[in-house]
């Protein structure tokens, strides 16, 4: 297998988990080409069908080998890549970090289905459930905890960026989209600070830079 990879992706004002390999790759500096395909369209799942076994955004492919989970993606990465600090290099602050990031994957439904990812736009805060309130309180706890325990080092979870931040970075979004007060669910501050640091990386603003230009 070569590093040549390729990464399938949706739309960048939808897809929140196309931006999380996405951003990874790219804060990485790690070289790779986007294959973009419109969602919501007749052709979608036929395009996807394609490049990606599941049908779904977004698949990784480098030979003849295709990884379709953003996680395993990552993990992936992250494995051929071992000279990076993908994942923090100390093992308690890994461990936590892969805990976070594996809550986050299986996690928080309501949240997704309530406050979908629209990074373009601003919404204001919807009427939401309580399982959504209990997510977005959730949320605020991890980050919170993350960062007291293991965040000396820098302004992200684990200190330097890490894939745990990738797997987070679309619910910052979120909570800019739909102006999430953090101080209703128990924030201090922290997960405000947090937010912000994530939404003011360059490569975010790469992103939203190219949502706006889609149809």
């Amino acid at each position: 297998m070569g590093d040549n990879y390729e990464l399938v992706i949706g739309n960048k004002n939808l897809s929140s988990w196309s931006l999380r390999p996405w951003l990874v790759l790219k804060a990485f500096d790690i070289p790779f080409e986007e294959m973009p395909i419109e969602l919501r369209r007749p052709e979608t799942k036929a395009k996807i069908l394609r490049h990606s076994p599941s049908g779904k955004v977004p698949a990784l492919k480098t030979g003849e080998l295709v990884i379709w989970d953003s996680l395993a993606i990552m993990e992936f990465v992250a494995d051929r890549h071992t000279d990076l600090p993908i994942w923090p290099r100390d093992p308690d602050g890994r461990a936590i970090a892969r805990s976070a990031a594996a809550e986050m994957h299986s996690g928080f439904a309501a949240l997704r289905e309530e406050f979908p990812m629209d990074f373009v736009n601003r919404l204001g805060f919807p009427q939401a459930s309580d399982a959504a309130l209990a997510d977005i309180g959730r949320i605020v706890e991890i980050w919170k905890d993350c960062r007291r325990r293991f965040g000396s080092g820098g302004d992200f979870l684990f200190g330097a960026f890490c894939a745990a931040d990738a797997m987070f970075a679309p619910v910052a979004s979120r909570f800019v989209t739909y102006e999430v007060d953090l101080s209703r669910f128990g924030d201090d501050g922290t997960a405000a600070r947090y937010r912000d640091t994530v939404m003011s990386m360059a490569e975010l603003r790469d992103w939203g830079d190219a949502a706006k230009l889609e149809s």
